[in-house]
């Protein structure tokens, strides 16, 4: 199917046409490797194709077969402007080991350009377009052809086998290993888990004891029971997934069924999920959201006003989630809470509601992994509608969509009013389309007729302000007394004092802009201790040393960036006229972070004085091949700085009096905790004052 894209695909526009300038096929057809000059019509304005002197752009392009291996590797370079861009793609088709009718698709490419008459940044971004673009495209080509060959009555293609001359040739001059002959594959062992090598080795050594049931199965009790119905692709990434989080992560391991929401959230794509997962996980851990249903006790302000309540369940046992909007005064809450009061009590309705799931599950005997929300909209007016008030719900929506994906089973929304189509019209672009698709809208008296309310709640359960005989114990919400508004000052504060009880602060590098922490050292022999996260970007972390004391940072260090940074803050001490191994000196060797790492580690400092710890952007070396970004940052680098990291930290000083430990005792340590992160490696390097170990 791949092969039917040459000499020129018309599902590609840009690709024009190809020769082939070499061919290579082995004596036994196993090894075919073809190689051809692709010409391209790249999209870019007219104006920068005049300046280059081309139309077209040339590409080489290497494709080789492996039937023995049933392999399909791709490699791709630019022949065009190859002294000023440099750009490198690998694609690859394999047989998954689980299971041999899937195939891997696997896409990795790098982009380095040196320079472009002055319009580098404009290059980057076509580039970058066009690789998007391609990249959303290439499944709709590939089963294009497939069903093109379907209709040809090409459904199967046998497995090579070497002929038999090339055989007798083999074993007398060249000798190869050995082929295992052909078997049947039992039904039964493939649907037991059984990879090929383990199929293979039971049906020629029947005698020989099978190794324990491999770990690479679900029990089919406890998924009917906990989770639901799963194909065994869905399993196999489930295990994968929660095998990587053991293997890397060293904090608290979510449930399965947590997983699972995150899987199904990006339907099923491994590394997608992983990715948003491990974003969430941060999130809890500078949050601390794990102990907020033990820590979070709500003012009395939102316990009169808050017109919101868990209520029974509904008739698929899903938790009942009761929110009377209309009635609750929105910008009076704002006004005497601030957005952070708000959203800390949502995040502990959502963490209460995933309590509930998992005791309806034990209670129905069935996996209930989500909620159904009922909203009333009955005094839903233009108050409604502060704009204060909208941007604090829109963030409470990012935040909840963001870390508790596939957790709204159902939103019946009730009662809706003439002006519920603005409210909707500036929230609704916020809420995921899967997410949409849940969303009921009654307007008036609809819901008590057919296909309203009863087909979702037992008629038992319905609250009495709907017409029921249920009485909802929700607070009927209400306007908030003005005598308990605080002022903007005294909000700042509370946001503060809410959300600082983590103990780590945020921060953002940008190239040419390290963010750096001053630590005054007084007596020698202190402990200098980190513990931080990168959020974004892949960073280099150093420790200096200095016997004076920088100048104060300036208050508009990225005014030259010309970029905020409402994430975290980027501060610089190092005076751009310091000399290193002058003015001021490097106490431990740069440690390389790559994106979603976590690090931990200390320093026993020699000397008193002024020590600076430094995030620094990384940037890979000139020709090095990188994973390609994640198609969200592409897009967005379009439109912000693609040269911005961010990392979460925590540092501390233990002094010299009050520390007991080992030295040994004191290392830092690295936590893979992204699809970017390699395999942990292992290797260290000691200091007679610390040890760093990865």
């Amino acid at each position: 199917a791949y092969e039917r894209r040459f000499p020129t695909c018309p599902l590609i526009p840009m690709f024009v046409a190809s020769d082939t300038v070499n061919e290579y096929k082995s004596e036994d057809e196993a090894v075919h490797v073809i190689e051809r000059r692709c010409k391209l019509d790249i999209d870019a304005p007219r104006l920068l194709k005049k300046i280059a002197g081309v139309d077209y752009v040339y590409f080489v392009q290497k494709n080789s077969l492996n039937r023995r291996e049933r392999t399909l590797h791709i490699e791709a370079y630019n022949e065009t402007f190859s002294n000023r861009v440099i750009i490198n793609e690998h694609c690859s088709y394999t047989v998954h080991p689980d299971n041999e009718d899937w195939t891997c698709f696997e896409q990795s490419a790098s982009l380095d350009i040196k320079s472009f008459f002055g319009f580098e940044s404009t290059v980057e971004k076509i580039a970058m377009k066009q690789y998007t673009s391609n990249i959303k495209k290439g499944k709709e080509i590939i089963e294009y052809y497939l069903k093109q060959l379907e209709e040809e009555g090409i459904t199967f293609v046998p497995r090579w086998t070497p002929p038999v001359a090339c055989k007798s040739e083999s074993s007398t001059s060249h000798p190869r290993r050995p082929v295992s002959p052909a078997i049947n594959i039992p039904e039964s062992a493939t649907k037991e888990g059984l990879s090929n090598k383990e199929i293979l080795t039971t049906s020629s050594s029947p005698s020989e004891p099978t190794a324990g049931t491999p770990d690479d199965k679900l029990d089919a009790d406890y998924i009917k029971r906990y989770l639901g119905d799963l194909t065994p692709m869905q399993e196999s990434c489930l295990i994968r997934l929660r095998q990587w989080l053991q293997e890397t992560h060293k904090g608290k391991i979510p449930k399965d069924e947590h997983i699972l929401r995150f899987l199904r959230a990006r339907d099923f794509n491994i590394d997608k999920a992983r990715e948003i997962l491990c974003q969430s996980l941060t999130w809890r851990k500078q949050h601390q959201v794990d102990y907020i249903l033990d820590t979070w006790n709500p003012p009395q302000v939102l316990q009169d006003y808050y017109a919101g309540g868990w209520h029974h369940h509904d008739k698929d046992g899903r938790p009942l989630y009761v929110l009377r909007l209309g009635q609750m005064d929105t910008k009076g809450l704002v006004r005497a809470l601030g957005e952070e009061a708000l959203l800390r009590h949502v995040l502990s309705i959502n963490e209460e509601g995933l309590r509930r799931c998992e005791e309806n599950t034990k209670v129905f005997g069935r996996p209930i992994s989500s909620w159904t929300c009922l909203v009333d909209l009955e005094g839903l007016n233009m108050r409604h509608l502060w704009r204060p008030g909208v941007k604090a719900l829109l963030r409470i929506i990012e935040v909840v969509e963001a870390n508790y994906p596939e957790t709204l089973g159902r939103l019946l929304i009730l009662r809706a009013p003439r002006v519920f189509p603005v409210l909707w019209t500036l929230v609704s672009p916020f809420i995921d389309d899967n997410t949409r698709k849940k969303f009921l809208i009654y307007a008036g008296n609809d819901y008590q007729g057919p296909g309203g309310l009863l087909d979702y709640i037992d008629k038992e359960i319905i609250p009495d302000f709907l017409g029921g005989e249920c009485m909802c114990e929700v607070p009927e919400g209400g306007l908030v007394p003005k005598s308990l508004y605080r002022t903007a000052e005294e909000l700042e504060n509370e946001d503060i004092k809410l959300w600082t009880e983590t103990i780590y602060q945020s921060a953002s590098v940008f190239k040419g802009a390290p963010h750096e922490v001053l630590i005054q050292i007084v007596d020698a022999s202190s402990v200098i201790t980190w513990d931080f996260d990168v959020c974004k970007g892949d960073i280099v972390f150093n420790i200096f040393h200095s016997k004076r004391a920088p100048q104060p940072p300036k208050k508009d260090s990225l005014g030259a960036h010309s970029i905020t940074s409402p994430g975290g803050n980027n501060v610089q001490l190092i005076d751009k006229v310091w000399q290193l191994g002058c003015d001021y000196s490097m106490v431990e060797s740069p440690l390389i972070c790559k994106e979603g790492e976590s690090v931990q580690g200390s320093h026993v400092t020699r000397w008193p004085g002024f020590y600076i710890l430094q995030w620094k952007f990384h940037s890979m070396p000139a020709c090095a091949t990188t994973n390609l970004p994640r198609v969200d940052d592409v897009l967005a680098s379009l439109q912000v700085s693609s040269h911005k990291c961010k990392v979460m930290y925590y540092t501390e000083v233990i002094g010299s009096e009050d520390f007991r430990g080992s030295m040994t005792s004191l290392e830092s340590s690295h936590s893979g905790f992204s699809q970017l992160s390699a395999a942990t490696t292992s290797s260290s390097q000691s200091h007679s004052s610390s040890m760093i170990s990865r």
